[in-house]
């Protein structure tokens, strides 16, 4: 599928003569502004997704994954607002296109599977209208094409019938269907970029395996880039080829999958992997307990002064309670923010 021709070019990131990444997300910012306060949910994110690429972005509920990911396409809800960054995509910078232009790219360059099947369907129109809309708005199609298209996207991601299912509604579908659904509404126009969030949340561990073997082969088959979002480790294990984890708004590592699992850096990502459970360990004797990350991620209302980790960590020292620690390499597309990995930091109040 071709590319819509680009409007007003944004400098992309990449040095001159090589090729930039699809998208690269710069300095994002999204603060919540409320009545008590401003919630800094997510506070100056920098990830990258090649093309053919899929990104894990993982971390605990409340670090920030799904706001940043709907700020992609500038769907966080208010009172969100993005106080500062850039997110660049296919040389574009989407936070400064009018909300035409945005129009054009959501569904058809970009696309979203949404957390949760049961809402994000429109529960008074029917699965033919719904997704038959979005396919004429952005293609122009005759209706009939446009329900072709509808009943092979279906069929394309394992629903029977799609005639009969295209005449039903939300609520006469299961959890799994719907949420295939949401996968088919997603690559209806076959996006450049599919961005999943938590696709497997609600689906019994048979349907999470499915949609997930779905997801890998659709990925393969319209050579997509996706950025997924999730919380669940042994996800990303499976789909990711690079990892993003977040905390507290903030990212702490990136690097490849492999080097995420085998040989990882900050605290928190060693936290959150020696908490999941494994079939090769042993829990009795000593190890009868299964290990957890103690305390609870802060409240970002009153966020705490320097790292956002260090009322949790093993590892912290008194710096760590009064200066922010920044990204920074420590082998070759591996990124850490850790004062005790060699990260510069800046004093916070």
């Amino acid at each position: 599928m071709r590319s819509i021709p680009v409007s007003a070019p944004d400098p992309s990131p990449a040095k001159a003569g090589q090729p930039g990444p699809l998208l690269a997300v710069e300095g994002l910012k999204v603060h919540f502004h409320t009545r008590d306060g401003v919630v800094r949910a997510v506070d100056g994110v920098d990830f990258q997704v090649g093309t053919g690429q899929t990104l894990g972005i993982v971390g605990e509920s409340g670090s920030g994954k799904t706001v940043a990911s709907l700020t992609l396409l500038r769907l966080a809800p208010p009172p969100a607002r993005i106080v500062a960054g850039r997110v660049v995509f296919e040389g574009e910078n989407l936070l400064l296109q009018p909300d035409k232009r945005l129009a054009e790219i959501r569904g058809r360059r970009m696309a979203m599977i949404f957390q949760n099947p049961a809402t994000s369907l429109n529960p008074i129109l029917s699965v033919g209208q719904q997704l038959t809309e979005i396919l004429r708005w952005h293609t122009g199609v005759s209706r009939q094409a446009a329900l072709d298209r509808a009943a092979e996207l279906l069929t394309l991601v394992g629903i029977s019938d799609p005639a009969a299912r295209l005449r039903q509604y939300p609520h006469e579908l299961s959890g799994g269907m719907k949420q295939r659904v949401g996968i088919a509404r997603a690559l209806l126009c076959e996006p450049a970029l599919l961005l999943a969030d938590e696709p497997t949340t609600a689906l019994d561990v048979t349907i999470q395996a499915q949609i997930l073997d779905l997801l890998a082969d659709l990925r393969q088959r319209l050579s997509m880039s996706m950025v997924l979002v999730t919380h669940d480790m042994g996800v990303v294990a499976r789909m990711a080829d690079r990892i993003t984890v977040m905390y507290a708004g903030r990212v702490c590592e990136t690097a490849d999958a492999d080097t995420i699992f085998n040989a990882p850096q900050h605290p928190y990502t060693r936290a959150l992997l020696e908490s999941v459970p494994r079939i090769d360990h042993s829990y009795s004797g000593a190890r009868r307990v299964l290990p957890s990350i103690a305390g609870r991620p802060p409240d970002l209302l009153h966020a705490p002064p320097g790292c956002r980790f260090h009322d949790r960590c093993p590892e912290a020292a008194p710096e760590c309670r009064r200066t922010m620690p920044r990204e920074h390499l420590v082998a070759p597309g591996h990124s850490v923010s850790c004062l005790r990995r060699g990260s510069p930091g800046e004093e916070t109040p």
